[in-house]
């Protein structure tokens, strides 16, 4: 097998994907595709696997089984030096932006171009207040983490994502803690910015707001596997009854029905 590297193919491949803990599947036989430039939305209720699928994409969990291709290449045949070097190329936005609270601003959006470049500081704060206005933030560099709201915190942790220009980017929970206004803020950066920049983006939600909004296409991962896998419009149609029970938000339906028979079993 092998998967489309040109321009307009095939980014990200995911083929028979398996993680279990002890006698728990969390991921059972997953596939899915996620095309270059395309903006990729997973779904799915707590403890559904969704964390663990980013962190096996990322190489931080060794699936148990399966394949991943990145770029027209299996994840196990690249050598570590090449996988360090292409993870450089790849931007994450943390559930609550994971900022370093001993750190500036301007210090925490060039991080990583303090690691692995040789720009001298005031590069790099140049930088910085550049991807920092992309997100609509001016005059913040020397401010403090613990003197951000929730929303300039998710901001500053965005301008870090994209600090290095990635053609890759990963959102875990967007809009996690905030209000509604600000998470629609959030939405609309992270759909202009995908505009700007061109990348690849994966973002795992279970707020369906977020997902509709940014989404070209959103997976549902069910039960280890991703159960169903539409536009927006294709979502909202669909007469699945699965996934019209979580993006519903209903406490009935054969979601609560088969936890019901997982507890019974237990």
């Amino acid at each position: 097998m092998s998967a489309a590297s040109e321009e307009g193919g095939d980014y990200l491949v995911l083929k028979g994907l398996k993680k279990a803990f002890g006698k728990k599947k969390v991921l059972d036989g997953l596939d899915l595709t996620v095309r270059r430039g395309e903006s990729m939305v997973v779904i799915g209720g707590s403890g559904t696997g969704k964390s663990v699928l980013i962190k096996c994409i990322q190489g931080l969990i060794t699936p148990d089984e399966g394949e991943i291709w990145i770029n027209g290449r299996e994840q196990r045949t690249i050598p570590p030096r090449e996988w360090d070097e292409l993870r450089k190329h790849w931007g994450m936005l943390f559930q609550y932006a994971a900022l370093f609270d001993s750190l500036s601003v301007w210090l925490n959006v060039g991080f990583a171009l303090k690691r692995h470049t040789k720009l001298s500081n005031a590069e790099i704060r140049k930088i910085a207040t550049e991807k920092l206005r992309q997100v609509g933030l001016t005059n913040v560099e020397d401010v403090m983490p613990a003197d951000l709201s929730g929303g300039m915190k998710k901001r500053v942790g965005l301008a870090r994502a994209i600090a290095m220009d990635p053609e890759f980017l990963f959102y875990d929970e967007p809009t996690t803690g905030l209000d509604p206004i600000m998470a629609d803020v959030i939405n609309d950066l992270i759909v202009r910015l995908n505009d700007q920049l061109k990348t690849t983006s994966i973002a795992i939600t279970h707020d369906m707001a977020s997902a509709y909004k940014i989404a070209d296409r959103i997976a549902m991962l069910y039960q280890g596997k991703i159960h169903f896998v539409g536009t927006p419009d294709e979502v909202r149609a669909t007469d699945d009854a699965i996934v019209q029970q979580f993006i519903q938000g209903r406490a009935e339906g054969p979601i609560t029905d088969a936890l019901a028979r997982d507890w019974g079993a237990a």
